[in-house]
């Protein structure tokens, strides 16, 4: 099924940086809010080195990708669109069940890519290969550009919401992370053991980790036990921008 080239497509194509700019700055306030109000942890860090740190490497993330290269996931599935290349062009399916397989698979591709890069900390090179996979996930796709900028948006989302030092009740965790990656559940993730570091690789569902035997529920030592960060990276100045940017060049 050919996606046609509509006005609210080209819109989504001209606009798409205020709606994911938009969305992450709306989600931040309210993880930064919950963080202050139900804190999940103790921070090891200031908030303001932490946040500062982050904030910036996302800003990284997301002007580096617009100098490098000419077109976007997002553009790429409206050009591919046109041209009825991909083979959700090819083969008939409706728009809902087209957005549904490219939120999947697209998730199921970032899972994969997790696996395999779990030992380097998310940096700005990790982000241009992480881009090149994607597009070349949505040139095999041919998408619907809805659908793109859905998992964009989804993903930069569900990495905040997910890495977030906020407590959620253990009932209402348990039934989210049926689902999604939820704090918790990723937090195991970041756990200086590696038997536990090589689990919870998922950022949006939390199927992936279950279906591939790659899902731990709890820390040995227990979430308020457990100690968190990269051995020989876990020293205050490692938070701080310039070190986030140089640490996966360095020794720890």
């Amino acid at each position: 099924m050919i996606f046609p080239d509509t006005s609210f497509q080209l819109n989504l194509l001209r606009h798409e940086a205020v709606i994911r700019t938009g969305c992450s700055l709306i989600l931040f306030a309210v993880i930064a809010i919950s963080e202050m109000v139900v804190p999940r942890r103790l921070p090891t860090v200031k908030k303001s080195v932490r946040w500062f740190g982050n904030i910036s490497i996302h800003l990284m993330n997301g002007l580096l990708p617009r100098l490098l290269f000419p077109i976007l996931p997002v553009g790429m599935a409206l050009l591919w669109a046109q041209k009825g290349w991909g083979l959700l062009n090819i083969f008939p399916l409706t728009k809902a069940a087209a957005v549904l397989v490219t939120v999947l698979m697209l998730d199921l591709l970032i899972y994969a890519q997790h696996v395999l890069f779990h030992r380097l900390r998310f940096h700005p090179l990790e982000i241009v290969v992480s881009l090149l996979i994607k597009m070349a996930a949505v040139a095999l796709l041919g998408p619907p550009a809805l659908a793109v900028l859905i998992f964009e948006v989804l993903l930069n989302g569900m990495a905040m919401f997910n890495h977030g030092n906020f407590r959620i009740p253990e009932r209402p965790d348990l039934l989210l992370r049926r689902i999604v990656v939820t704090p918790d559940m990723h937090l195991v993730h970041h756990s200086t053991v590696r038997q536990e570091s090589d689990r919870n690789f998922g950022f949006n569902f939390s199927w992936w980790d279950r279906f591939f035997g790659t899902y731990k529920a709890e820390p040995s030592a227990g979430r308020e036990g457990m100690i968190i960060g990269l051995t020989g990276f876990r020293d205050v100045r490692y938070a701080r921008f310039w070190k986030m940017i140089l640490n996966p060049f360095e020794k720890g």
